[in-house]
């Protein structure tokens, strides 16, 4: 019998209470609220890990974090599974809007992070918005555009390369072929 994807969970909680969780699981605090994510799986990990390294090579004047916290206006602190920013953060969280945030979707928290977190980087001021589907097997990159999302690219199985300037650090190319294990 195969094992349950876990879920994503709620849980109300002080922010005092958020401060005293150990560093795992991974948790997000969002207006009193703890979310709570499940351990990723291969591809979420191998996906993150890739895209990580493909914007470090390609805009070695950014940090680029995997994991780290983001504080965002709404008494929110998120953690994009990659961030790029112009500097290193003075504090234990980034509070600068980041250059860039990805998302690596997983079935327990695939809304979360195109529905919910879409709009908080939005308001935050984060300059472009990756979402990578390691499942259905796309990218997708968004720019900022007056408190929403204008698409830039997509890229699939069908259309695997592409590239994005990133505006102030350069340009990133892209093959989908390297950000995914190889398909079924």
């Amino acid at each position: 019998m195969p094992i349950a994807e876990p879920a994503l969970q709620r849980l109300r909680m002080s922010w005092e209470e958020y401060l005293e969780l150990p560093e795992r699981p991974r948790a997000e605090w969002v207006a009193g609220e703890v979310v709570v994510s499940p351990p990723v799986g291969p591809d979420h990990g191998f996906a993150a890990v890739s895209l990580a390294a493909e914007l470090r090579r390609h805009l070695p004047d950014g940090v680029v974090f995997t994991e780290v916290g983001l504080r965002l206006p709404g008494d929110r602190l998120r953690a994009p599974d990659v961030m790029v920013t112009d500097r290193w953060p003075e504090g234990a969280w980034v509070v600068d809007p980041p250059v860039l945030v990805a998302e690596v979707l997983s079935p327990s928290t695939r809304s979360e992070d195109t529905v919910g977190k879409s709009a908080e980087y939005a308001a935050g001021g984060v300059g472009q918005y990756w979402i990578l589907d390691p499942e259905q097997r796309w990218l997708e990159v968004l720019q900022a555009d007056r408190g929403g999302w204008t698409p830039l690219l997509r890229l699939d199985d069908e259309t695997p390369r592409g590239q994005v300037v990133v505006p102030g650090h350069g340009v990133v190319h892209l093959d989908l072929t390297t950000l995914l294990r190889p398909a079924p």
